[in-house]
């Protein structure tokens, strides 16, 4: 079974590895990086930073364009979308991949927003998610709709948070789905620590 924002799944995902180890000492390569500037003014001595961190340094790149910067829940939920070793923070290589899907999704958002108005609707919505490979019964796209909407509309913002949502339950039912059955047991524990690490 293909999973969304997986190789395979196509549309709005960055389509590579996860590359190194998360966090992890700087390499050389790592200063001659773009990014790594916007990484190095934020993150803190330990070489990490964490959803306070990222939201400044999202906001000072600029990467959310014309709208409005990612308010601090968003932040989390990127973090803990790629924070493999529970730590809280975002190591310099879990950032790269957090920017390469923040751009990816950005320019799937800019697609969908065909009145050009900054926000998607829940029509929109359903059609970018379809795109994106996520096969959500209409029920599941209406309460999706509802949850991430403002008067019937879905801003840039909760855009990313829906999708940073969406993709960390993917992998989280992914590394449960062995068989890939589209079907998984969870005990009640985990079930929890899924639902809430996110």
């Amino acid at each position: 079974m293909a999973y969304p924002g997986h190789p395979g799944a196509g549309g709005g995902y960055y389509q590579g590895g996860y590359g190194a180890a998360p966090g992890g000492p700087v390499f050389h390569g790592q200063t001659q990086d773009p990014l790594y500037g916007y990484f190095a003014a934020v993150a803190g001595q330990d070489g990490q930073i964490d959803a306070d961190e990222l939201q400044r340094c999202l906001t000072q790149s600029g990467i959310a364009g014309g709208y409005k910067p990612f308010n601090l829940e968003t932040c989390r939920l990127m973090v803990s979308m790629l924070d493999r070793d529970m730590s809280g923070t975002l190591g310099f290589n879990e950032f790269k991949e957090l920017w390469a899907v923040l751009n990816g999704w950005r320019q799937h958002f800019i697609s969908f927003d065909s009145d050009r108005s900054g926000t998607v609707d829940p029509q929109e919505l359903q059609k970018a998610l379809t795109t994106m490979g996520f096969r959500l019964s209409p029920q599941t796209v209406t309460a999706v709709a509802k949850r991430y909407s403002t008067h019937g509309k879905i801003t840039f913002d909760d855009y990313i948070a829906c999708c940073v949502k969406l993709r960390a339950l993917t992998d989280s039912f992914r590394r449960r789905d062995t068989a890939q059955q589209g079907v998984v047991n969870f005990q009640y524990d985990d079930f929890i620590q899924c639902v809430m690490s996110i």
